[in-house]
């Protein structure tokens, strides 16, 4: 499961879990659109693609909430 992270690493721009816009890659590093795109799509971090991240529709299920802090 994506650990679904509040918050562009960049910028701090707010990345809710059930809207678009947040990108990731391979180590849940998460960017918003505007970042992912001034990175080329590369994580700064592992150097891994920046992809579109999932949104979370509807009831998650109460054990496995969205993520909380911000990095």
């Amino acid at each position: 499961m994506l650990e679904m992270r509040p918050a562009c690493e960049r910028c701090t721009a707010d990345l809710p879990a059930d809207a678009p816009g947040a990108f990731i890659c391979s180590f849940e590093c998460t960017f918003c659109a505007e970042c992912a795109d001034a990175l080329d799509e590369r994580c700064p971090n592992c150097g891994g693609e920046l992809l579109d991240r999932p949104t979370r529709l509807g009831e998650a299920p109460p054990q496995k909430p969205a993520a909380g802090r911000r990095h």
